[in-house]
């Protein structure tokens, strides 16, 4: 069996494990390090002339970080990864590889809010200029090009809303121009979505998601298709300091052996309760693009394997006390930012300030859940209770 042959849940058990150099252990060992000693000036010269290639400097990578890099990129279907210190830092060590002073980029209306602010606040301060398009956009797209356009970031769905953007065609644009394309594939993962397959140069994770599993980790990785591209972001993640730590990739590791099968629970979970609420009195609209009456329904049923467990409701409020009683009594949906672990989450969310290049109109308020791995029953119970303490 070769391993383009091999299905997404045998890779996530054995790539980049190699037991039989490590005594029989079946996990990849933890090193710590940071100062590494060579044998001679000889070795020194080697080490120096293929220092991304060699272990040099535990800032630069180990054993450790290596082997879930190649974990992840054989589950991508790329050529390397690149571990970093969280999602937002795999955000900014992907954006700044490809970007320079007097660029242009054009960035999804629908972004997580940190790689927003990033791109408005910072990229901007240094000569680089941001056009937020609207996510519905294919081909037109290419109208918004530039002759200095260097990237276009994607985020498929967006993390509030849940837009399907139409990634093969806008690749294809961007390729025709020698455009970079880049997406935040953390909702999908490669298990439910395989970016590479649809034209898409680079793979961005909040890996403290679904990779490592369990709310406990910070963590980014980003997977380039190229060894030209992996080497840009390898070169971006040294130039500015930022690496994972040993203990912490061990742990993302770990997460990443059982995240097909979380996936396809927290899959489940979500579409029965996403279903469920759809009929639930003060529910106005359920989001969540593996729905039928989703507007963006067709390109997720065309492009994506599955659906994770994350999805928005919009409730028919506004008003803050209804909201408060909604979410202040929950028994099993803890209140708070990220999601992806095992536990179930709820949050209000605006997008209307996150919004120039579309506009956000709901009949009240937003509310994003994330569907851990409880009994599905007993989730549905609290939100009922929830949803009764809302018309009070």
């Amino acid at each position: 069996m070769t391993s383009n042959s091999r299905k997404a849940d045998t890779i996530m058990v054995h790539a980049g494990r190699d037991p039989h150099a490590n005594f029989g252990v079946v996990n990849p060992p933890v090193y710590h390090a940071s100062t590494i000693l060579f044998s001679s000036m000889a070795a020194l010269a080697e080490a120096r002339g293929k220092r991304f290639e060699r272990v040099t400097y535990g800032r630069v990578g180990t054993p450790t970080s290596w082997s879930l890099e190649r974990a992840v990129a054989e589950l991508e279907g790329g050529f390397n990864a690149v571990t970093v210190s969280s999602g937002a830092a795999a955000i900014v060590v992907a954006v700044m590889a490809f970007t320079k002073a007097g660029d242009h980029i054009l960035v999804a209306d629908t972004v997580y809010g940190p790689t927003r602010h990033w791109c408005s606040d910072v990229m901007t301060r240094y000569g680089v200029e941001v056009t937020y398009y609207d996510p519905g956009l294919g081909a037109d797209i290419a109208r918004l090009v530039r002759d200095n356009t260097s990237l276009i970031y994607l985020e498929s769905p967006g993390s509030l809303t849940f837009e399907v953007q139409d990634a093969p065609t806008i690749a294809k644009v961007a390729r025709q121009r020698g455009i970079v394309t880049m997406i935040d594939n953390t909702w999908a993962t490669p298990v439910f979505f395989r970016p590479f397959d649809h034209g898409i140069d680079i793979s961005i994770h909040a890996a403290t998601k679904y990779i490592v599993g369990h709310s406990d980790v910070m963590m980014g990785i980003v997977t380039a298709a190229t060894q030209e591209h992996w080497q840009r972001l390898k070169q971006a993640a040294v130039d500015l300091g930022n690496c994972s730590g040993p203990d912490d990739v061990y742990l993302a590791q770990r997460g990443l052996r059982t995240m097909g099968v979380r996936l396809r629970h927290h899959q489940e979970a979500a579409l029965e309760i996403a279903r469920w609420l759809a009929s639930q009195p003060h529910v106005a609209r359920v989001l969540h693009p593996a729905l039928p009456d989703h507007p963006t329904h067709d390109l997720w049923k065309r492009d994506f394997l599955g659906a994770s467990g994350l999805f928005s409701f919009i409730v028919d409020t506004n008003d803050e006390a209804a909201i408060a009683r909604l979410i202040d009594h929950m028994e099993l949906f803890g209140l708070g930012y990220s999601w992806g672990g095992y536990e179930s989450l709820l949050v209000p969310q605006d997008p209307v300030p996150l919004r120039t290049a579309t506009r956000w109109q709901a009949e009240g308020q937003l509310l994003r859940l994330h569907i851990g791995l409880e009994d599905i029953d007993d989730l549905k119970a609290d939100l009922a209770a929830g949803l009764k303490r809302l018309g009070e």
